[in-house]
């Protein structure tokens, strides 16, 4: 059991919503460039370097911990851009970066010896021997692991590297696939959201009326059809529907939001050490409403589920596969 309480992650893609998260009591804000360094690198979303050492710094006066995304793969050949973000965020102080890629790991690790290192999801790392290696190799601090592990897996996987620490995502989007592998959308688009950072990029999304049925679309490819009454969910690859076997079905995963708010003792239990809120593609409205629900339920106080599910996908949420099967 933890003896201290889990520190709260939030999401931030706007200064608004650095603020908004702030005020509600997020422990720490996590967020990023307005490049292809920064996983979530869609248009009107992130910091400029001026607004990003600006967030920082207030971040650090109110009291939380400024967490910098620097989470895509470098191209082959010239990282320049990768690496002059992580200085950037050395030379402003920030609370941690959080990195996904093997050399530029090695870079600030070597280049910022003092600059605290966390591993992106986008790693993929979801074994002992994996997050070792990135501890041993790079002082890696923390590792954020892939919403595709039980909480009993979690904990083991915690008691093996001892020292470690570990942040699991507990609401927001969900993504079953091969974080920092998946290339559907990239084949769709030809945009890579390991690469590029943006899955299903909205300059590639389509939506076509055939009378009462709404067809969305990404790039040539057809991912749905709604009809009348349903609501049309944002196209991606993973959560479309498809002919199987001459059934129609959500092949890879249901359009709901992950929302792991009850399991918040058992992961207290296994030894988390920080909850992650997805969404910096989200508004402020979004970040305050969430952050002020998880804060009152790992302080064991009463909250209210119901004014977080206009902010889930489906208006339905999920543990996913943390208690062992999909709830």
């Amino acid at each position: 059991m933890n003896a201290v309480p889990m520190e709260l992650v939030c999401p931030a893609g706007t200064p608004a919503a650095l603020a908004a998260a702030i005020d509600a009591g997020a422990d720490a804000v996590y967020f990023g460039f307005r490049d292809r360094t920064n996983a979530r690198n869609f248009p009107g979303l992130n910091f400029s370097p001026k607004e990003l050492a600006e967030g920082i710094q207030t971040c650090k006066a109110k009291g939380a911990r400024p967490m910098i995304a620097i989470n895509t793969y470098p191209d082959a050949g010239d990282d320049s851009l990768w690496r002059r973000n992580v200085d950037i965020c050395a030379e402003a102080g920030a609370g941690a970066v959080i990195l996904c890629d093997m050399g530029l790991a090695g870079y600030a690790a070597k280049r910022h010896p003092d600059l605290r290192l966390h591993l992106s999801v986008q790693a993929s790392a979801s074994n002992a021997p994996s997050v070792k290696f990135y501890r041993d190799a790079f002082n890696i601090r923390r590792v954020v692991l892939p919403r595709v592990l039980t909480v009993e897996q979690i904990a083991a996987l915690i008691a093996a590297v001892p020292g470690m620490e570990t942040e699991v995502f507990v609401f927001g989007g969900l993504c079953v696939m091969a974080e920092g592998r998946c290339s559907m959308s990239g084949y769709a688009t030809g945009i890579s959201p390991n690469k590029d950072g943006a899955c299903s990029p909205a300059s590639h999304v389509r939506y076509e009326e055939h009378g009462e049925i709404m067809t969305s679309r990404l790039g040539n490819f057809t991912l749905n059809r709604f009809g009348a009454g349903e609501q049309a969910g944002y196209p991606t690859p993973c959560k479309g529907r498809y002919r199987v076997m001459g059934r129609e079905m959500h092949l890879f995963e249901d359009p709901c939001s992950l929302d792991a708010t009850p399991l918040l003792p058992e992961f207290a239990k296994a030894g988390v050490t920080a909850l992650k809120v997805e969404g910096r593609q989200r508004g402020k409205a979004y970040v305050a409403q969430v952050v002020k629900n998880l804060k009152a339920a790992i302080a064991g106080e009463a909250t209210d589920a119901a004014a977080s599910r206009p902010f889930m996908e489906g208006a339905a949420g999920t543990t996913g596969v943390y208690a062992g099967s999909w709830h």
